[in-house]
């Protein structure tokens, strides 16, 4: 699923986003803020398996990858090992309504695999809690 929205900030036109999330609500709710902060190029998935897909199917890999960790069929864990094995150098930001446990672990498995992690975040995340996060250097191993 692609989001386009006009864009309203000149630094985040030509910036792209996957969003990983298995709810739809979180999708439109990030998809909304996405706008807010002027990115035109947003793209949606529901899972693990179709962001891999969403990844595939795109020209260039996307500036910044959110993903929920805790999602049927592949979830965000497994999302981040598949990432680490293609080396995917987008920023990423790990989000979760569920399992704190769960999200300490995608903290762990993402830093020690050099991933780009830019910020773990309980939803639902505040714009500017948003904002700063892809503005973020990496957290380093």
């Amino acid at each position: 699923m692609k989001y386009m929205a006009q864009a309203t900030g000149a630094s985040s036109t030509s910036r792209s986003v996957l969003v990983v999330d298995d709810d739809t609500f979180s999708q439109d709710f990030f998809c909304e803020m996405l706008s807010e902060l002027g990115f035109a190029d947003v793209h949606c998935a529901s899972n693990g398996r179709a962001g891999l897909s969403a990844l595939a199917e795109l020209p260039r890999p996307p500036d910044f990858l959110i993903c929920d960790v805790y999602m049927p069929d592949m979830d965000g864990i497994e999302l981040l090992d598949e990432l680490a094995r293609r080396e995917y150098r987008g920023g990423i930001v790990l989000v979760s309504g569920l399992d704190i446990s769960m999200m300490a672990i995608a903290v762990k498995l993402a830093v020690a695999n050099g991933l780009k992690l830019l910020g773990a975040h309980s939803k639902p995340v505040s714009l500017a809690t948003l904002a700063a996060t892809l503005n973020r250097t990496p957290v380093a191993a």
